[in-house]
């Protein structure tokens, strides 16, 4: 199966460079995207453009692809089941969930230049990036791209009601499926709590498995796709 792997804010497709064979490994075919804005060059991309590049993706694959979106890309990967509801197999969110209707897609931190750069370790200690080395977060640091406004603060909507019956799996890093349950219930995100196929799975990592537990964030990717289709 073809899965199209949309890495968070601030990274490039060689983000999964380590879960790719892993992926392959186990019989698919992984399509690591990176997005306008996010190493492309684009300094002047949106939010939109980023939503038409997932879709061109899906649109390209072989069959009905699985979309896999990590941390504020998981808007991305729902986008893709929102407006190709029959032309995905399914989709995974990890670290993340899906914007508000009317929400900005992550206007997070303060831009500088019209971009909103990586804002440091700092504002991540604790279990968003326990699990990672020193020598990790250096590396991570040297690559990571300040993200354009127009994608930052690019406004969320929602158009088809079908993307809610479409296979959803939510890989649960620095926080556990438990906890997420009690936001879904608690109403703190909408989107998951009105989709009808939502699974929960764990993972024992940070906010960034893909570098840390790349092949177990693989096997419970394949474990997703295996999942019956919408409409099965």
């Amino acid at each position: 199966m073809d899965i199209v792997l949309i890495a968070g804010l601030w990274l490039d497709g060689s983000a999964w460079d380590d879960v790719v064979p892993e992926l392959e490994a186990l019989g698919h075919r992984a399509v690591p995207l990176t997005l306008p804005g996010q190493g492309d060059g684009a300094t002047e991309a949106t939010y939109d453009d980023q939503v038409q590049a997932v879709l061109a993706a899906v649109d390209a694959a072989d069959g009905s692809p699985y979309v896999v979106g990590h941390s504020a890309a998981c808007t991305l990967a729902w986008a893709a089941a929102d407006q190709r509801p029959d032309g995905v197999s399914g989709v995974a969110l990890i670290g993340g969930f899906p914007s508000t209707e009317g929400e900005k897609y992550a206007d997070f931190f303060e831009p500088v230049d019209g971009a909103m750069p990586f804002p440091g370790w700092e504002k991540f200690e604790g279990p968003d990036s326990d699990d990672m080395s020193e020598e990790l977060k250096s590396d991570l640091l040297g690559r990571m791209i300040a993200v354009p406004v127009g994608v930052t603060r690019g406004e969320v909507h929602w158009t088809s009601e079908a993307r809610h019956d479409v296979p959803l799996t939510l890989i649960c890093p620095e926080f556990s499926p438990a906890e997420a349950q009690e936001w879904i219930d608690g109403g703190d995100v909408p989107e998951l709590a009105s989709a009808t196929r939502l699974e929960l799975v764990d993972i024992a990592s940070g906010h960034w498995p893909m570098f840390t537990q790349p092949k177990a964030l693989a096997v419970l990717i394949d474990e997703a796709t295996k999942r019956p289709a919408a409409g099965s």
